[in-house]
C-alpha cells in the first residue's frame, strides 16, 4: 500500500505472514495543557496503524519548539504526554528528532505490523456492509471555541477525553470479518467516508441523527463557530454529497467539521454486526452508532438523510 491509494498508512510487505505499518503524523497544540496535547497528538498518530488494522511497536518523537520562548518544562510534560500514550498502546519510543521552531509541533513516526491477508483498507466496502462509528464528532468546533475562549472547563474536558481515547480495536474488527476501516480526523467524517465510498466503488448512505455528535458542538455550530479546515471540507464534499432538505444547515457542517484524533469508521458485514458492537462495547469505545451502510450506486456518492 503505497502512494497510490488514500489510504491511512503505508504498508510493506515482508513476507507471507508479516507486512510493515508506516505512518506519521504532527500538528501545533489545540488545547493548552501540555501533557494532554502530547496524549492527544500520539494517540492520533497512533491511530493510522490501528485503521489499517495493525498493531504499533515502535514510534519516533517529531517536534518542534520555541526554546527560547516556552519554559523547558512544557516540552517535557509534552514528550510526557506522548510517551504514556504509547505505552497504553503497547508500543515503545525508540527516539525520535527536534527543531527549534517558532511555534510548538509534536507528533510520531509509528511503525507497526499487520498479517497481509488481515489488511484493512478504504477500498474492502461492499454493498450491504453496515457503517459504524467509533467516537463521536464535533471535534472541531469545540477546539475553535477553545482558542477563541467560548468554551466552558465540562466542554474542554469532555473533547479532550475523546481526543486522547486510543482506537485499539484491531482484533474485534478482525474477530468480526471487518474489511474496510478508515479513521476520522482531517478531513471530517462526511470527507473520510467519501474517500472509502471511492475507493470500495460503491456509494454510502448515512443517517445525520444516528451521527454521535459532542453536545457543545451543536450550540457552537448554531454560532458558526468552525475551523476554516471544516469549511474546506464542506465545499470538497459537496460534488458528492446529497443531502435531505430535512438535514439543517448546521448539522452538515458538523459531518464536515475536521477532526483530530476522531473514531474509527467500519464497514462491517451485516451478519457480523452484532459480534462487532458486542466486542467495540466490551473494548469501551465511547461510541458504537450504527450510523448508515453501503450501496450500490454511483462510487464515492454519499445520500445524507434525517
Amino acid at each position: 500500500m503505497g502512494l497510490d491509494a488514500p489510504d491511512d498508512a503505508g504498508v510493506y510487505r515482508l513476507s507471507d505472514d508479516v507486512a510493515l505499518v508506516q505512518t506519521v503524523d504532527f500538528f501545533t497544540p489545540i488545547v493548552d495543557d501540555p501533557y494532554a496535547f502530547g496524549q492527544i497528538a500520539a494517540a492520533n498518530a497512533l491511530s493510522d496503524v490501528y485503521a489499517m488494522g495493525g498493531r504499533p511497536l515502535s514510534c519516533l518523537n517529531i517536534v518542534g519548539f520555541p526554546v527560547n520562548k516556552l519554559p523547558a518544562q512544557v516540552l517535557a510534560d509534552i514528550l510526557r504526554g506522548g510517551a504514556d500514550k504509547v505505552r497504553e498502546a503497547g508500543a515503545v519510543i525508540i527516539g525520535g528528532h527536534s527543531v527549534d521552531d517558532a511555534e510548538p509541533k509534536y507528533g510520531l513516526a509509528v511503525l507497526g505490523i499487520v498479517h497481509p491477508q488481515r489488511l484493512l483498507t478504504k477500498a474492502g466496502a461492499r454493498p450491504g456492509d453496515v457503517l459504524v462509528l467509533t467516537k463521536p464528532i464535533g471535534v472541531g468546533a469545540i477546539t475553535t471555541a477553545i482558542k477563541r475562549g467560548l468554551a466552558s472547563d465540562d466542554e474542554i474536558e469532555e473533547v479532550v477525553d475523546v481526543m486522547r481515547r486510543l482506537n485499539n480495536v484491531t482484533d474485534v474488527l478482525h474477530r468480526a470479518g471487518v474489511r474496510a476501516a478508515t479513521d476520522i480526523t482531517g478531513f471530517g467524517l462526511l470527507g473520510h467516508a467519501a474517500e472509502m465510498a471511492r475507493e470500495s466503488r460503491v456509494a454510502l448512505r448515512i443517517s445525520a441523527g444516528q451521527v454521535p455528535v459532542l453536545p457543545a458542538a451543536y450550540k457552537y455550530a448554531e454560532q458558526n463557530v468552525f475551523p476554516g479546515g471544516s469549511r474546506a471540507n464542506r465545499r470538497f464534499v459537496e460534488p458528492w454529497v446529497t443531502f435531505s432538505d430535512a438535514v439543517p444547515e448546521p448539522q452538515r457542517m458538523i459531518l464536515c467539521d475536521a477532526v483530530t484524533s476522531g473514531g474509527l469508521l467500519i464497514a462491517c458485514p451485516p451478519a457480523e454486526l452484532e459480534q462487532l458492537l458486542a466486542g467495540l462495547r466490551d473494548a469501551g469505545t465511547i461510541s458504537q452508532a450504527v450510523i448508515g451502510q453501503v450501496e450500490k450506486g454511483p462510487a464515492g456518492h454519499i445520500t445524507v438523510e434525517p
